[in-house]
């Protein structure tokens, strides 16, 4: 599980409707009673003058995960959290996908990084 830090800087985003952003562009979304929550790449976020709280550095972890895997998620946020580094995770199909606070993106790398040598 080598991390791997994307490039560049990540919000959280909420909006009503998903046509103010070119759906190329999301990084993901999910569809909540108050409306849709979606990643987008700070840049746009600002251009299209959506509100936001955090900045965030996208990290993919480069094992293939299962939906059915037990407790990698746990040993992540655990692992981060010793470090007191917050995290928002994101399982799609082949990857995770961790947010963690921009300030905090060189320690997450490494962290992930042992987690993997220990494993």
């Amino acid at each position: 599980m080598q991390p791997k830090l994307n490039a560049g800087e990540y919000v959280f985003c909420t909006i009503n409707n998903l046509q103010l952003v070119d759906a190329t562009k999301i990084i993901s979304f999910f569809k909540e009673d108050e409306g849709y929550t979606i990643i987008i790449q700070k840049e746009l976020a600002d251009v299209l003058h959506f509100s936001y709280s955090t900045i965030f550095g996208w990290v993919t972890l480069t094992v293939h995960s299962s939906f059915q895997a037990v407790g990698l998620t746990a040993a992540i946020s655990s692992a981060l959290s010793n470090n007191r580094i917050s995290c928002n995770v994101v399982a799609a199909y082949y990857h995770d996908h961790i947010f963690v606070p921009i300030k905090d993106v060189e320690i997450a790398i490494e962290v992930l990084g042992n987690i993997s040598r220990i494993n």
